[in-house]
């Protein structure tokens, strides 16, 4: 719904894994017109604030633009604690809105896809019942991971799920047990209690391990039992697939 006739529109614009090559033309085009950019950043907190992945992914197609746009940056604490989040979420679409009651085009970058896990899906809720919100796709990180690592995620009839490592341990093994090709996200600071839940599941040897999948720091372990039980990054992923395929 959009309440203002005149309004700017909201565009929620994947970046991609990481690899600016990999930003579809669709999202240059758009970065490079429109009015502003929004984006998360780091908070005064962190060991870099002010930084921001998703705008680093995109800073060459910023630099091209024949004019300086307006930059809204919303600086993000990392906690889980969403009350903290939910405030920042909450002050970025009060600047969103201001800029698109202007009749301003806003862009807000994404890393990946902005509805998969995607920051954009939380400005979206607050903004889509008075302004046009429109979401254009990007390679999501299960995609860019499988093609780095050279592993199909599913084939044919084999069943496909994508989990967060956040999950409980009951239900990341229900699902290692029902799926057949499985891609677990947000590894991070869960990657010594997947690793042990992949190896109570009896699919530690069917895993492989992927850190920022695309980007300069790309690292690909095929045998993840060599891998040591501190915590990863959080651009870390495990796919696991069956090594025999009904085909």
């Amino acid at each position: 719904m959009n309440n203002h006739p005149a309004a700017g529109t909201f565009y929620g614009v994947g970046v991609g894994p990481g690899d600016p090559e990999l930003i579809t033309l669709k999202a240059a085009k758009l970065i490079s017109r429109c009015d502003v950019i929004c984006y998360l950043c780091n908070d005064a907190d962190s060991d870099r604030p002010g930084r921001s992945q998703s705008k680093d992914i995109a800073q060459d197609v910023i630099n091209d633009r024949a004019s300086k746009a307006i930059e809204i940056a919303i600086p993000m604490p990392y906690s889980r604690d969403r009350t903290a989040a939910n405030k920042a979420y909450d002050q970025g679409a009060k600047a969103i809105k201001s800029a698109l009651e202007q009749g301003q085009s806003v862009v807000f970058l994404c890393e990946g896809d902005p509805l998969f896990f995607g920051s954009y899906a939380y400005l979206q809720e607050r903004l889509c019942e008075a302004f046009t919100c429109l979401s254009i796709p990007g390679i999501s990180s299960p995609n860019a991971a499988s093609a780095v690592a050279g592993i199909p995620l599913t084939m044919q009839k084999e069943n496909y799920a994508v989990l967060s490592g956040r999950l409980s341990d009951e239900k990341i093994l229900n699902h290692l047990r029902e799926f057949d090709s499985l891609v677990l996200m947000k590894v991070g600071q869960s990657r010594p209690r997947l690793l042990a839940l992949l190896k109570e599941s009896g699919r530690i040897h069917e895993t492989v391990y992927v850190e920022y999948a695309t980007r300069e720091q790309q690292k690909i372990v095929y045998d993840v039992t060599t891998l040591g039980h501190e915590a990863g990054p959080y651009f870390s992923l495990f796919i696991i697939t069956r090594h025999q395929r009904n085909v």
